[in-house]
């Protein structure tokens, strides 16, 4: 029997454990998507060559001199070549990325990410190739029955003076209906908002017309007040013009959704204000005046505009009631000459003066979101 006790005994020493160094994983390499980038673009070279041989071919049927046309379309199949350029540089870059992984891996990850971001836009402008092709083959299909149908030039050049100065009452149309319903919406917007047991029963109406108007289908209110209101022989209404009676309908339904964005934002600014105000002996109406609005307007312009947008679109249904419209006008060419072409003239004419306008609408966001990050 061992009368050694444990405390008697040595301490143990353990060998220490071998630490195992921790090495980075290698990244993924970008050679399959650069290659799939190159592959894309042989492909839609591919097609754009079919493309450009099919369009001038239908050009040609029609007794167009498709001359400069092939010179121009096989100029855009030309243009697609620069896709190799991203698409091989992707692909250097993922094989200089791979050559450098065993000796800088930090370096080969930066090589593989801009790799794989050049593949990635060759991808990108591909795709948007692809899309052009697509479009161009859909023109010419069914020996060119699209083209013809929605732009015969001939026929838009012939008839474009009239179409044009029939556009001018839209623009007529939209803009005095836009000031109306800048002044409109916010009456409405006020309206909702009266304060106390007092403000019920106008914030009631005010709230019924809104629900109204938003759900009313526009062209509806256009019909009930274009040809309705003239039934009633009232001495005011029965000496007003259908494009009155259009500005008056547009005024009444875009008042709706506008006096919502106002409400908006007036219920964005910070109760603080209103309250300072109030305390400076300041009434609701002048609080609203002279604090509240002035700050909740420059809030609301971007989806102000996007309403005039939608307004200015919808100032061609005013044709239902008659009005010689540049879509009425449109209309009466293309009954006469069993074509499109002028309905595509108002198109474009609409896009023309909208996409301005879209374009400020995103730089006032972006102004905005700019300010807010700087402020905070």
């Amino acid at each position: 029997m061992d009368d050694t006790s444990d405390a008697a005994r040595p301490p143990r020493i353990r060998a220490p454990r071998p630490t195992r160094e921790w090495t980075p994983a290698p990244p993924k390499s970008a050679k399959r998507i650069a290659l799939m980038a190159i592959l894309a673009a042989v492909l839609v070279i591919g097609v754009g060559l079919f493309t450009a041989a099919t369009v001038s071919d239908g050009l040609a049927s029609v007794g167009f001199d498709e001359s400069w046309a092939t010179y121009g379309l096989y100029g855009v199949v030309a243009a697609f070549l620069l896709l190799f350029v991203p698409a091989f540089k992707g692909y250097s870059g993922a094989s200089k990325a791979d050559r450098l992984v065993g000796i800088d891996i930090a370096e080969a990850r930066a090589e593989t990410a801009a790799a794989r971001e050049s593949a990635w836009v060759a991808l990108g402008y591909t795709v948007a190739a692809a899309i052009v092709l697509i479009f161009g083959l859909f023109l010419v299909a069914n020996e060119v029955a699209v083209g013809k149908t929605f732009f015969n030039f001939e026929l838009i050049f012939e008839t474009f003076h009239l179409v044009g100065a029939a556009f001018w009452m839209n623009v007529e149309i939209f803009v005095i209906a836009e000031i109306l319903v800048l002044v409109w919406g916010l009456l409405i917007a006020v309206a909702r908002l009266a304060p106390g047991k007092a403000g019920a029963p106008v914030r009631l109406i005010a709230t019924a017309y809104v629900d109204l108007f938003r759900g009313l289908p526009a062209i509806i209110a256009i019909y009930l007040v274009g040809f309705g209101l003239p039934l009633t022989d009232l001495p005011v209404l029965r000496d007003m013009t259908p494009t009155m009676f259009a500005i008056l309908a547009l005024t009444l339904t875009y008042g709706a959704y506008v006096s919502e964005v106002y409400r908006s934002g007036i219920e964005s600014v910070h109760w603080s204000q209103t309250a300072a105000a109030r305390s400076l002996g300041f009434s609701h109406l002048q609080t609203l005046r002279f604090v509240v609005v002035p700050q909740a307007v420059r809030r609301i312009i971007p989806p102000l505009l996007n309403d005039f947008i939608s307004l200015q679109k919808d100032t061609a249904l005013v044709s239902v009631i008659g009005t010689v419209d540049a879509f009425n006008q449109a209309k009466i060419v293309a009954s006469n000459h069993f074509n499109l072409s002028s309905v595509t003239t108002v198109a474009v004419l609409f896009v023309l003066i909208t996409i301005p306008q879209a374009r400020l609408v995103d730089k006032l966001i972006e102004r905005d979101q700019k300010r807010m990050r700087a402020g905070g």
